[in-house]
């Protein structure tokens, strides 16, 4: 019989592909003494049920969603660990409504977005950028945003890009949505402060709101 933390782990699971035991401990044992020996107590009876995967060759050990399939030695595990720690970043900051890992959207080949957060109020795609990209690389994943923008798929409301990466990339034109760059989701957020510290009789931003002091 599965409880429904067992039901809240396997589905983040799924979500995120792949999970380490630290992660796992930190968003869904953090209430109690001793969360990393509850969270192998429990990881340890969902394997020996069958109801997750698991892969002994990383320190802390990597779990996986029972349907995921996925290499145990795939690039994409590095991937999906920084959407991970970018979720923990940004739960950090407040609540999420919403956050989606790869979402699909219109036709195959053209916007991959890593996530789709919803947060404050305000839709962004965000892209995780650990490898580095070239700048004709990064303007070629751009131009597939704005095809996606013109075909009217996402509505009115359509979602901030936010790239996340120590590289800032030179981007040329201008956008019919709002594009940000950071190093990560904190220095985002203090750069949206620092605009508010600057400019202060005027109005905040529509959607994110950022209290200061």
């Amino acid at each position: 019989m599965l409880t429904n933390r067992d039901k809240a782990i396997i589905k983040d699971l799924t979500r995120f592909r792949v999970m380490d035991r630290d992660s796992i401990a930190d968003l869904h044992f953090s209430n109690l003494k001793r969360p990393h020996l509850a969270a192998n107590n429990v990881l340890l009876r969902l394997l020996r049920d069958g109801q997750i995967q698991r892969s002994t060759k990383y320190t802390p050990y990597l779990y996986f969603g029972p349907e995921v399939q996925i290499k145990k030695n795939s690039q994409k595990i590095g991937h999906f660990l920084a959407i991970l720690n970018t979720y923990k970043e940004i739960r950090k900051h407040g609540q999420i409504e919403s956050f989606l890992v790869e979402p699909k959207y219109w036709n195959k080949g053209t916007v991959e977005p890593d996530a789709y957060l919803y947060f404050r109020r305000t839709p962004f795609f965000i892209e995780v950028q650990k490898s580095i990209y070239s700048d004709k690389q990064m303007q070629d994943k751009m131009d597939r945003y704005i095809n996606f923008y013109n075909s009217g798929f996402m509505g009115e409301n359509f979602p901030r890009v936010l790239i996340l990466s120590e590289q800032r990339y030179a981007l040329e034109g201008d956008y019919p949505f709002k594009v940000f760059q950071a190093e990560n989701f904190t220095k985002f957020i203090e750069s949206l402060k620092s605009k508010e510290k600057r400019r202060p009789s005027e109005p905040k931003p529509e959607g994110i709101r950022v209290r200061v002091g």
